[in-house]
């Protein structure tokens, strides 16, 4: 831990990695994901390969290239589902609130 208030700074882009990579309950997806289209790789996966990163290696140039694309298309409808699930979201705690406090 960074001793003091002044030295924040020093923490930051560790606590903004833990935001952009956290599962959002509202839209169920990480910033990033909906950002980038895909999940962030930490830094632990680059030291002590992952399933994922041990298979996207292991592929040459032109599928690589084939499956980025293809993960690029679906950029958009990752949003959509994302949206979709926010709205759901909405809509379950505007039940529950109504619950809580009926009008009148």
């Amino acid at each position: 831990m960074v001793e003091g208030s002044r030295q924040w700074h020093k923490k930051l882009s560790f606590a903004l990695l833990g935001y952009r990579t956290t599962v959002c309950t509202l839209v169920g997806a990480t910033p990033y994901m909906l950002v980038y289209g895909m999940e962030a790789v930490i830094p632990a996966e680059i030291e002590i390969p992952s399933l994922r990163i041990v298979a996207e290696a292991e592929i040459d140039d032109v599928e690589w290239v084939k499956t980025c694309l293809e993960q690029l298309s679906l950029i958009d409808e990752k949003r959509l589902v994302a949206v979709c699930q926010g709205q759901l979201y909405q809509q379950r705690m505007a039940r529950a609130y109504n619950k809580k406090d009926p009008p009148g």
